[in-house]
Order: C-alpha cells, then sequence, then structure tokens
C-alpha cells in the first residue's frame, strides 16, 4: 500500500517523500481514505508515535479550500508544546500548497499577534482549549465554517480537566462538521463527547485498546526507595548510548533529580511547567537535536514533546492514572522500532505495577539492578567500540605523529591501551569500588519474611540491633513511639519541622516499629533533632529521643508516661479538638457505663456510643480493644 493508492494528492506527495515517508503505517491507512471518501466521524484508539498526526493531517490538507481565507479545520490538543509540533508538521506537509495557512494559538505566548494573523486571514487553527475559548469570548475567532474538527490527545485533554472548554468550544461550530476522535485510551468520559457530539462515528482500533506500544519491552528493578537515584544511575551508566526521558510525578522532583544528574556529571536538563516558554523551547531543541542524553520530565510538560529513537522511558514515580503509563511508555518504540519502558519502584508501588499489567496485557520483567562489574564492563566495551569507529583524518595527524610517538615509544601496546582506558574511566571505577547491591531480590525477600514469622522472638530482637546501624555519614535516632502509638514517618517528620528552629533537618532511612522507630539522620544534624522533639508531646505521650545505642534492648524498655483508659481519653478528645469535633464525652460514658447496671439508661448511651465509633474510625478501634 502506498499514499498514492491512499488517495493522497500530488502536491502532499511530493512534500512528505521529501520528509522520507515512504509508506503508509497502520493508522494511516485506516484513517486516511476514511477521511477523503465516507461522511461519517471518526474515533481512533491509536498510541503516542503512530503516525497519527499524518493520518489526519494529509487528509485535512486535501480538503481546504485555499480561496476562503477563514478557518475550516480546527484542531484542539491539550498543550502548547504538541500544538506547535501539529503546527510544524502541518506546515512541512502543505509545503506545495500555496496561500494556505496554518495558526498555532496558544497560552504563554502574544494574544495579541495571533489575533493580528486571524484577521489576516487562516484557513486551519491548531489550538489548546484555554486559548481558544479566549479568543472566542473575544469575538476575534469565526467558526462557522469549520467543516473538520480533531480531538488529538483527547484523553489527556480530560486529565487536565478540559472537558467543559471543549464542550463550549464544540458549541460555536457547525452542527454539520466532521469530527475525529484520536485518543490513546477510551475512558468514559470520551466515549461521553463521542455520543453527544459525534454522528455514527467509526471506531479504529490500532493495536489493543487501552495496550502499550507493541514493540516495548517491559521491566521493573525493585529498590528501597531511599536508593531509587542510585539506581536510576546505574540504569544510565550501563547504557552508555541512552537517548530518554525520565518521568517524575512532581515539577519538584523533575528540578531536583535533573540538578542532581547534572551535578554528577550527565548530560541531561529538565522539562516542567515552571519553565517559561522560551526556556522549555530551548530545553526541547537541545533533545530533539540529542544535545542531550537524558530529559527529566513531568507528563504534562512532555506530552508535545515529539522525538524519535528514544531508546528508554524510565518511570522514577509510578504513575497513579494507567492512562499516563499507556502515554509514557508509547514514547519509545516507535515507527516499527524497539524500546524499553523502566520503572524503578519500592516494595509499596508494587501493587500499582501489577494493576498496569492487567490493563496493558502485558507482564514486567524484574531485572536486577546493573552491578558495577556489568557497567564497568559495559562501559570499556562503548569505548573500544567508538575507538574502532573514530573517523581518522590521516593528513592532519600525521604532521604530530613523530613527536607523540617519541614521547610515548617507551610504552608497550598493553601499557598504552591501560593508561587510554584508566584517563577515560578512573572516576566511573572510584564510584564503583565497593558499590553495594541495591535491588530487592523478590524471592530473598519473600524467604527472609517467612524465616523472620518462624524465629523465636528472642532471635528477632537480636535481628533488630542491625536496625541500629546508620547509613555513612549519618547518625541513628531513637525515639520512644512506634505504630502502637498510632506514629509513623509522616507524624515524624512533622514533629521534627514544628519544632525546628533554623534550617530544615533532613531525614534519611525511617525504621518504624510496634513501641519505638529509628531514624537516620545527618551527623551534624543529629543532636538538633533530638533536641527538636525531646519533651514534645504526641497525643499526650511524652516524647524521648536519643542518640541509638547498638547493645540497648529498645522492645523493653519504655520512655515517657504509662497509660490508662483515662489518658487515652484525654488524648482522643485532644484529637476531636484539633479537628474541630466535640463528642467524645459521650464515647467516656460508654467506657465508663461498659459491664455495668443494665436498662434504658445503658442502651440510650449505647446508641450514642455506637453513632460515635460510625463517625470516628481511631475511637472505633479504641472500643474494640477495650
Amino acid at each position: 500500500m502506498t499514499f498514492e493508492e491512499l488517495g493522497v494528492r500530488e502536491d502532499i506527495l511530493k512534500a512528505i517523500t521529501e520528509l522520507g515517508y515512504s509508506s503508509p503505517m497502520p493508522v494511516q491507512e485506516k484513517v486516511i481514505p476514511h477521511l477523503l471518501n465516507e461522511d461519517s466521524d471518526v474515533v481512533a484508539l491509536a498510541q503516542t508515535g503512530t503516525g497519527k498526526t499524518a493520518a489526519f493531517g494529509l487528509p485535512v490538507l486535501q480538503r481546504i479550500s485555499t480561496s476562503i481565507k477563514q478557518p475550516q479545520a480546527l484542531i484542539l490538543s491539550p498543550t502548547r508544546e504538541l500544538c506547535l509540533q501539529i503546527g510544524s508538521d502541518l506546515a512541512d506537509y502543505s509545503k506545495y500548497i500555496d496561500d494556505l495557512k496554518v495558526l498555532p494559538v496558544y497560552g504563554g505566548s502574544s494574544i495579541e499577534s495571533q489575533i493580528r494573523a486571524l484577521k489576516q486571514g487562516v484557513q486551519i487553527i491548531v489550538a489548546t482549549p484555554g486559548r481558544l475559548i479566549d479568543l472566542i469570548n473575544r469575538r476575534t475567532v469565526k467558526l462557522e465554517n469549520v467543516h473538520t474538527v480533531i480531538l488529538d490527545e483527547a484523553d489527556e485533554m480530560l486529565n487536565m480537566g478540559f472537558v467543559d472548554d471543549i464542550n463550549d468550544i464544540l458549541s460555536h461550530v457547525p452542527e454539520e462538521r466532521k469530527m475525529l476522535l484520536f485518543s490513546a485510551t477510551m475512558p468514559a468520559e470520551i466515549a461521553k463527547i463521542a455520543k453527544n457530539y459525534m454522528h455514527n462515528p467509526q471506531e479504529f482500533v490500532i493495536g489493543t485498546r487501552n495496550e502499550g506500544a507493541e514493540n516495548v519491552r517491559h521491566v521493573y528493578f525493585l529498590v528501597q526507595a531511599r536508593d531509587k537515584y542510585l539506581a536510576l544511575k546505574r540504569v544510565a551508566d550501563h547504557n552508555p548510548n541512552i537517548y530518554g526521558i525520565i518521568f517524575c510525578r512532581t515539577k519538584r522532583d523533575t528540578q531536583e533529580i535533573a540538578d542532581k544528574l547534572i551535578s554528577d556529571g550527565y548530560n541531561a536538563d529538565s522539562l516542567h511547567g515552571d519553565l517559561s516558554q522560551a526556556q522549555r523551547d530551548t530545553v526541547m531543541k537541545k533533545f530533539r537535536e540529542r544535545n542531550l542524553q537524558l530529559l527529566v520530565a513531568t507528563d504534562v510538560a512532555a506530552r508535545g514533546l515529539d522525538v524519535n529513537d528514544l531508546t528508554h522511558v524510565i518511570n522514577y514515580g509510578i504513575p497513579d492514572d494507567i492512562a499516563t503509563y499507556t502515554h509514557r511508555s508509547g514514547r519509545t518504540g516507535r515507527a516499527g522500532k524497539t524500546g524499553i519502558s523502566v520503572a524503578i519502584i519500592h516494595s509499596k508501588e508494587k501493587s500499582k505495577l501489577r494493576l498496569i499489567e492487567k490493563r496493558i496485557g502485558k507482564t514486567f520483567e524484574h531485572l536486577e539492578v546493573p552491578k558495577p562489574q556489568q557497567i564497568i564492563e559495559k562501559q570499556l566495551y562503548n569505548l573500544a567500540d567508538r575507538i574502532e569507529k573514530v573517523k581518522v583524518d590521516e593528513e592532519e595527524i600525521e604532521k604530530y605523529l613523530p613527536g607523540i610517538k617519541k614521547k610515548l615509544d617507551w610504552l608497550s601496546g598493553v601499557d598504552l591501551l591501560k593508561r587510554v582506558l584508566s584517563l577515560e574511566f578512573n572516576r566511573l571505577l572510584e564510584y564503583y569500588k565497593d558499590a553495594p547491591t541495591l535491588d530487592i531480590p523478590i524471592a530473598e525477600k519473600k524467604e527472609r519474611g517467612k524465616r523472620g514469622r518462624d524465629k523465636d522472638p528472642r532471635e528477632r530482637t537480636i535481628d533488630e540491633k542491625d536496625r541500629r546501624t546508620a547509613e555513612n555519614g549519618y547518625e541513628r535516632v531513637f525515639v520512644n513511639l512506634g505504630k502502637a502509638d498510632g506514629f509513623f514517618a509522616p507524624n515524624l517528620i512533622e514533629l521534627i519541622n514544628q519544632n525546628t528552629k533554623g534550617s530544615r533537618i533532613n531525614l534519611g532511612r525511617i525504621d518504624l516499629l510496634s513501641k519505638y522507630s529509628l531514624f537516620d539522620v545527618k551527623k551534624g544534624d543529629a543532636h538538633r533533632a533530638i533536641s527538636a522533639i525531646k519533651n514534645a508531646e504526641f497525643y499526650g505521650k511524652r516524647v524521648y529521643a536519643e542518640i541509638a545505642v547498638l547493645d540497648k534492648d529498645y522492645t523493653i524498655e519504655s520512655k515517657g508516661k504509662k497509660r490508662n483508659s483515662r489518658s487515652e481519653i484525654k488524648e482522643f478528645r485532644h484529637e476531636e479538638k484539633r479537628h474541630g469535633r466535640t463528642r467524645f464525652e459521650d464515647a467516656e460514658e460508654l467506657i465508663s457505663q461498659s459491664g455495668k447496671g443494665k436498662g434504658k439508661g445503658k442502651k440510650q448511651k449505647s446508641k450514642k456510643g455506637k453513632e460515635d465509633k460510625k463517625r470516628h474510625g481511631n475511637f472505633d478501634a479504641f472500643i474494640k480493644k477495650k
């Protein structure tokens, strides 16, 4: 099948041939002839990188009348980057169509210049919903001649909260128009839009609904949460020619990871919403031109980044939304090439991974984090490959050889090779010297848990002393609060932050046990942390903290006040006041009357107590304990 056989016009064929388009991709084979020859609307489910822009762009260009200087086609996209990318592609496809104008309309750019361009006359508008609504409200854009509406990345537009804007925009275009909806997934909201605004839509599914790209290998590394960044560096080091996107959940994480990578000597940069449009354009240009190997990005910022030949997509944080993972992984393995989608997770994220596996119909392969020896070997072979393939300018280099040869003539070939390699790899060898294993082997973890359950409690107490050992550069701190007190990591962080004066104290590893907890803090901050929380109160219990002592048996040690039912009631009252509730008095009566008296009074109090139990989960657990 060729583009000519699909019905693509000669002037457009000439342009796409110059761009290197040879044969149509599956989505193009299905969509192009339908748009050119059929009346019904189209819903196309296809992943990012499957050729969607050409699939809708080529027939749209062919249906435009250049004699009419009014918008005839409207393309909506979720982000300004994607908006610009589509506009650029359409301009390339229409290179030989005279008098055809395409206008990208998006926020972050001068609305006055966009209004001027509209007044001069355009046939195709590519817009983000927010900016188009602004232009509609200003009555500066006329949509009555629009005969084709395209929603690209529709599921992402819904995720970003544009559903009301889309409904508003569609109310301003003619009822009789052709509508196309492109999406990687098919959530209920998209089905609703299709039902309300489309006429007997024809559905094309490229691959399987909600699945990831066929050419993508899905792998994951299981590590401690604190080791995620170290694992990320090892993945990058083990793939010297990596060209990939690292996805983070927040703008803050994105910037922090990018800063760390740059500081550690990696060719990386960040892309997120806090950057100005000029900064984002600069970063994307560098990445497209492969002047960057690693781009650390948020999902929203990377939406318009259309880049071919990505080797890796790395999920530094697993997204909550499965469609988001599908979009991420779809950025590699494009145009028939293979790619790898990597997830770096800790044990609490495994359930998310299993859910994604179920939805996309693919199994994630568990890999061990690359070991230092494997990384060094891979890097050495990569250097050897570069030396072997380097282009030598014989004429220019020849004039310098006699002096260099004389200086190095005393070295044997092997000695010279060792020095060349050492010059390149001394830093890497030093960094990975005695580096620990990072991953948590799944089988070993299960076996360790099984062995732990079978042990004598006294043996487990001895093993728990291993928790007293801090990471390098840190000190281990004991605090007399544990899970039995309702004390968890967020409580510890809040307790320290609220009572610390001066700069914030950064914590390391936190181990929560039943009756006490242990946590790491940088050596210089250990005594500050202890002073901050010592003698504070946590729901009526006085806090005690000290540098963890290796031989001390904290399991039988009790610091602070011993609790009884009255002190616990006082504690719950305190919690109620913090949350603006006032009905623990009835619950207190219920406890005081428990097991005493019979009759109507008790039933009334029990009824009130039951109401409190329904309202207060913590107290419900307390009642059961009593």
